[in-house]
């Protein structure tokens, strides 16, 4: 949005993240580079191949890792491309790298687009959409998963001077310019939930406090609070931020979550419940394929070995079996080059030393992640 609106859009408190720092590199350095490398950030390449298919005045090519390069992105590819964005692949169909020519002129202002891939691949559209000569009007086909970040990206924009109207799955977006506005970033829930589960695993009365947290957020994974108050944890919103508290034991030992909305807490709660033996029945995971890894797949491995089975008796459906957790010391946890399965299990150590292999992953979104650990009295060695 910054870099669309010509730097009019000013940012406070923006996250050290290598993710973040990704973004903003490859953008500030957009008139001197031809090919545009986004490692593992898969929000940069969803966002970057949207905004150069219509804001590039030069032929570029955007890639990303071996993994990034296994990311499908055909659904947004085939949208831009209906739009009159000129975008082919450079190796194979559907995947990065992408060549994307400057754009020429808008053939469709109308685009339909499948609500249960990727919200990325929707706030991408929504982004570039006041920039388009015809606008953009956006059918999101049922059923939307991660609702919330489609709502969060048009409320930033709406904050930067963006009309909109939306009806029912339909969003409409006329011509227009992003204004001047200074938007201070908003502390990551997603980051906040590890915290949440380490509360839960604590003993009663251990508290931390959590800087730069809302309780009015457009974040969906803000419902990590409400999920963990069945974990026995308390929180409490102060000036500038919230504190959580352990207060009760569990208070229920079966659970059914539905994901849908928040896919990225999957890899905080289960592990969590999992030594908390609350057993889980679950929905909205489907979408945890195609992320850094297959998170489902790498969930099942690593529960596994706390004897913790997740199984998916019918399509859709999940459960997670945790009447029988036990934990030997030292286990081992493959992070799959995911830093959501290294800050997941991370807790764990709460009652059992484990051993965390390529600890580094936590850069992609939260580089203090381990200093912080250690701040609350985690002991962690190298080897």
């Amino acid at each position: 949005m910054q870099a669309l609106s010509n730097g009019k859009i000013a940012i406070d408190n923006l996250s050290s993240a290598r993710d973040t720092q990704t973004l903003i590199k490859l953008l500030k350095n957009e008139k001197d580079l031809n090919t545009f490398d986004v490692l593992d950030a898969g929000t940069a390449m969803r966002f970057l191949t949207a905004y150069f298919s219509v804001a590039s005045k030069k032929e570029v090519v955007l890639t990303g890792t071996d993994r990034m390069q296994k990311r499908p992105i055909g659904i947004l590819v085939n949208a831009l491309n209906s739009i009159g964005a000129e975008i082919s692949y450079e190796k194979e169909e559907g995947y990065p790298p992408l060549k994307i020519k400057p754009f020429k002129q808008q053939i469709s202002s109308k685009i339909s687009i499948p609500g249960n891939i990727s919200s990325q691949y929707i706030s991408a559209l929504l982004m570039i959409a006041p920039s388009l000569p015809q606008g953009l009007e956006i059918s999101i086909e049922p059923p939307v998963f991660s609702k919330p970040y489609i709502d969060m990206t048009l409320g930033l924009m709406q904050l930067s001077g963006i009309q909109y109207s939306e009806n029912e799955n339909v969003i409409s977006i006329k011509p227009q310019n992003y204004q001047e506005s200074t938007q201070s970033v908003e502390s990551d829930w997603s980051a906040s939930s590890y915290w949440f589960s380490i509360i839960a695993q604590s003993k009663i009365g251990e508290k931390v406090f959590l800087k730069g947290l809302k309780s009015k957020s457009f974040q969906g994974d803000n419902v990590i609070k409400e999920i963990s108050e069945n974990f026995g944890v308390n929180f409490q919103f102060e000036k500038n931020g919230v504190t959580l508290e352990k207060r009760d034991e569990i208070q229920k030992q079966q659970l059914i979550l539905d994901f849908k909305k928040c896919p990225d807490l999957a890899q905080t709660i289960l592990p969590c419940a999992a030594s908390l033996n609350v057993n889980l029945e679950m929905t909205g995971l489907e979408s945890l394929r195609i992320k850094e890894t297959d998170r489902i797949a790498a969930l099942q491995n690593e529960l596994s070995k706390f004897n913790c089975p997740l199984t998916e008796p019918e399509k859709g459906s999940w459960k997670l079996d945790s009447s029988n957790f036990t934990a030997e010391e030292g286990i081992e946890i493959e992070t799959y080059e995911d830093h959501r399965m290294a800050m997941g299990f991370a807790p764990l150590a709460m009652k059992h030393g484990i051993q965390i292999k390529d600890i580094e992953v936590v850069n992609k979104s939260y580089p203090s992640y381990w200093d912080d650990l250690k701040l609350f009295g985690f002991e962690l060695i190298e080897q």
